[in-house]
């Protein structure tokens, strides 16, 4: 894992809406990079969002804006809903495969990323390494959103959060348990978590903790905001009275090599029945998919009455609809 540069570059105001004391960076790299009182704000747009989609007369506030999209790993949700939200708030989408583009002949990605900047209105990368991510967002003077990296997947954590929020009517105060591999979705929950005031319960095998500068600074920040940060090796610890159950792949992309280890590792930390009655009755289970069945999690309970993923899955379209307005709308 590599760790996250704090942001040096100049904040950018795209919104008329966006507070003179806490203004968004120029980039969405981590959710750290998020103001806390911005993610509230991000949350409340895309619910409404959400609510006027095909129900309203459509306007289209993007309208002449294009989004690039540079993406070196596949992708189903990132890809489509980051199109379809911008096609659908009057832009254009333009899918840039990195081994489709000069990056794959040599062309160094600072040449890149400044000529890209002249013809579009924002990027969206996803990529492996957290310190490309920053090289893009180093080199270019339009917006630059993490569509994931092997560090963390802030997109993803926004929609999970609105998700609990449309569950549960409020995150502040409900515990989230997260099972299995302490990997980039782990350390965006923390950090979502303790900025919103909602604790945090990682079960995950010895050796495969998050990186624990994120863990400390989850703690700093749960401090002001009445979050608990727990990391446990027991996942039925983990679960216990938790008001949602989220678990994700354990074999990662680019991880493939480790399957035979990783396999061994955490079969006992499988959501399935047993560990869903350790949480509490109403408890909703959340996976960010792909999924296995049979593996992180059973189809009985992935298929089951509590399971959101669906919604959860749909919530990417409506948060990346609302960080395209703040981020790219003047």
């Amino acid at each position: 894992m590599t760790s996250v540069r704090p942001s040096t570059q100049s904040p950018r105001s795209s919104s008329a809406s966006r507070s003179k004391a806490s203004p968004l960076p120029k980039d969405l790299l981590t959710v750290a990079d998020i103001p806390r009182n911005k993610i509230g704000d991000l949350i409340k747009l895309a619910k409404k969002l959400k609510a006027a989609h095909g129900k309203t007369r459509p306007t289209f506030p993007l309208k002449g804006k294009t989004l690039g999209l540079i993406f070196e790993k596949p992708s189903t949700r990132t890809r489509v809903s980051f199109e379809a939200g911008m096609n659908q708030l009057g832009g254009q989408a333009l899918f840039l495969a990195s081994e489709k583009i000069q990056l794959s002949r040599g062309e160094s990605l600072a040449d890149t990323a400044k000529v890209l900047s002249r013809y579009v209105d924002g990027l969206v990368v996803r990529t492996f390494d957290q310190s490309a991510l920053e090289e893009w967002a180093r080199y270019t003077s339009i917006p630059v959103i993490n569509g994931l990296t092997d560090h963390c997947h802030p997109c993803q954590a926004l929609a999970d959060l609105l998700t609990i929020v449309e569950k549960k009517g409020r995150a502040k105060g409900l515990k989230l348990a997260y099972i299995g591999d302490g990997n980039n979705i782990t350390h965006s929950l923390l950090e979502i978590g303790a900025k919103v005031g909602m604790h945090v319960s990682v079960g995950c095998p010895p050796g495969y903790e998050p990186d624990s500068t994120i863990v400390k600074q989850a703690r700093a920040d749960g401090a002001q905001t009445g979050a608990r940060i727990e990391i446990t090796h027991d996942p039925m610890i983990a679960a216990r009275q938790a008001d949602a159950i989220y678990t994700d792949v354990w074999i990662s992309m680019g991880q493939e090599e480790e399957s035979q280890a990783r396999m061994a590792a955490f079969a006992p930390y499988q959501v399935n029945s047993q560990l869903l009655k350790q949480a509490k009755p109403n408890a909703v289970v959340l996976h960010c998919l792909p999924a296995h069945r049979g593996e992180e999690i059973t189809a009985e309970v992935l298929d089951g009455p509590q399971s959101v993923v669906l919604d959860q899955a749909e919530n990417r379209l409506h948060v990346q609809k609302a960080i395209l307005l703040e981020w790219l709308g003047k």
